[in-house]
Protein backbone atom coordinates (compact mmCIF):
# COMPACT_ATOMS: atom_id res chain seq x y z
CA UNK A 1 0.00 0.00 0.00
CA UNK A 2 1.43 3.34 -1.04
CA UNK A 3 2.07 5.69 1.88
CA UNK A 4 2.05 9.47 1.55
CA UNK A 5 3.40 11.81 4.22
CA UNK A 6 2.88 15.57 4.12
CA UNK A 7 5.04 18.12 5.88
CA UNK A 8 5.81 21.82 5.80
CA UNK A 9 2.63 23.31 7.18
CA UNK A 10 2.67 26.06 9.74
CA UNK A 11 1.34 29.40 10.89
CA UNK A 12 2.30 32.47 8.86
CA UNK A 13 1.22 36.02 8.22
CA UNK A 14 -0.72 37.08 5.15
CA UNK A 15 1.63 37.61 2.21
CA UNK A 16 4.23 35.13 3.43
CA UNK A 17 5.19 31.80 1.88
CA UNK A 18 5.26 28.12 2.76
CA UNK A 19 6.44 25.04 0.92
CA UNK A 20 4.59 21.81 1.49
CA UNK A 21 6.15 18.43 0.79
CA UNK A 22 4.52 15.09 0.06
CA UNK A 23 6.86 12.12 0.42
CA UNK A 24 5.78 8.82 -1.11
CA UNK A 25 6.85 5.33 -0.11
CA UNK A 26 6.96 4.19 -3.73
CA UNK A 27 6.50 5.09 -7.37
CA UNK A 28 3.67 7.51 -8.07
CA UNK A 29 1.76 8.66 -11.14
CA UNK A 30 -0.46 11.68 -10.60
CA UNK A 31 -0.30 13.58 -7.31
CA UNK A 32 -2.80 16.23 -6.33
CA UNK A 33 -2.91 18.57 -3.38
CA UNK A 34 -6.31 19.04 -1.77
CA UNK A 35 -7.29 21.25 1.12
CA UNK A 36 -10.15 21.35 3.56
CA UNK A 37 -11.09 24.15 5.90
CA UNK A 38 -13.42 23.61 8.86
CA UNK A 39 -17.03 23.44 7.72
CA UNK A 40 -16.10 23.38 4.05
CA UNK A 41 -15.83 20.69 1.41
CA UNK A 42 -12.49 19.26 0.38
CA UNK A 43 -11.13 21.29 -2.53
CA UNK A 44 -8.58 20.26 -5.16
CA UNK A 45 -5.75 22.79 -5.28
CA UNK A 46 -3.14 21.57 -7.75
CA UNK A 47 -2.22 18.48 -9.72
CA UNK A 48 0.96 17.17 -11.32
CA UNK A 49 1.48 14.26 -13.66
CA UNK A 50 4.22 11.65 -13.32
CA UNK A 51 6.90 13.54 -15.28
CA UNK A 52 5.89 16.99 -14.13
CA UNK A 53 4.81 18.02 -17.63
CA UNK A 54 1.10 18.01 -16.84
CA UNK A 55 -0.07 20.42 -14.15
CA UNK A 56 -3.33 22.02 -13.13
CA UNK A 57 -4.41 24.61 -10.58
CA UNK A 58 -7.66 25.79 -9.14
CA UNK A 59 -8.36 29.38 -10.14
CA UNK A 60 -7.94 30.86 -6.67
CA UNK A 61 -4.26 29.84 -6.46
CA UNK A 62 -3.10 30.47 -10.02
CA UNK A 63 -0.10 32.76 -10.06
CA UNK A 64 0.57 32.20 -6.35
CA UNK A 65 1.10 28.45 -5.96
CA UNK A 66 3.51 26.24 -7.89
CA UNK A 67 3.49 22.46 -7.88
CA UNK A 68 6.61 20.45 -8.67
CA UNK A 69 8.08 17.04 -8.06
CA UNK A 70 11.44 15.36 -7.63
CA UNK A 71 11.01 11.75 -8.65
CA UNK A 72 14.49 10.83 -7.42
CA UNK A 73 13.24 11.72 -3.93
CA UNK A 74 9.69 10.47 -4.51
CA UNK A 75 8.54 13.86 -3.26
CA UNK A 76 6.02 16.37 -4.57
CA UNK A 77 6.07 20.00 -3.49
CA UNK A 78 3.58 22.81 -3.31
CA UNK A 79 5.22 26.24 -3.13
CA UNK A 80 2.67 28.68 -1.77
CA UNK A 81 3.43 32.37 -2.11
CA UNK A 82 1.40 35.46 -1.25
CA UNK A 83 -0.67 33.46 1.18
CA UNK A 84 -4.09 34.75 2.17
CA UNK A 85 -6.27 33.98 5.16
CA UNK A 86 -8.62 32.05 2.87
CA UNK A 87 -5.77 29.61 2.15
CA UNK A 88 -5.96 28.40 5.75
CA UNK A 89 -6.86 24.71 5.76
CA UNK A 90 -5.54 21.24 6.24
CA UNK A 91 -3.65 20.29 3.10
CA UNK A 92 -3.59 16.71 1.87
CA UNK A 93 -1.72 15.06 -0.94
CA UNK A 94 -3.33 12.22 -2.82
CA UNK A 95 -2.29 9.75 -5.49
CA UNK A 96 -4.25 8.54 -8.49
CA UNK A 97 -3.18 5.87 -10.97
CA UNK A 98 -3.71 7.96 -14.08
CA UNK A 99 -1.07 9.41 -16.32
CA UNK A 100 -1.50 13.16 -15.98
CA UNK A 101 -3.98 15.77 -14.84
CA UNK A 102 -7.11 14.67 -16.64
CA UNK A 103 -10.39 16.52 -16.89
CA UNK A 104 -11.47 14.96 -13.60
CA UNK A 105 -8.28 15.75 -11.65
CA UNK A 106 -10.30 17.75 -9.13
CA UNK A 107 -12.51 14.83 -8.07
CA UNK A 108 -11.46 13.38 -4.73
CA UNK A 109 -13.16 10.08 -5.58
CA UNK A 110 -10.52 9.46 -8.27
CA UNK A 111 -7.72 9.23 -5.71
CA UNK A 112 -6.80 5.97 -4.02
CA UNK A 113 -4.15 6.98 -1.53
CA UNK A 114 -4.13 9.91 0.86
CA UNK A 115 -1.74 11.41 3.36
CA UNK A 116 -2.68 12.42 6.88
CA UNK A 117 -2.62 16.15 6.16
CA UNK A 118 -0.63 19.18 7.27
CA UNK A 119 -2.16 22.31 8.74
CA UNK A 120 -1.70 25.73 7.17
CA UNK A 121 -2.87 28.80 9.06
CA UNK A 122 -2.57 32.27 7.56
CA UNK A 123 -3.15 35.25 9.84
CA UNK A 124 -4.23 38.65 8.60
Amino acid sequence: QLQLVESGGGSVQSGESLRLSCAASGYTLTITWFRQAPGKEREAVSCIGPEGLSTAYTDSVKGRFTISRDNSKRTTYLQMNSLKSEDSATYYCAHAPFNGCSSYWYKASAYHNWGQGTQVTVHN
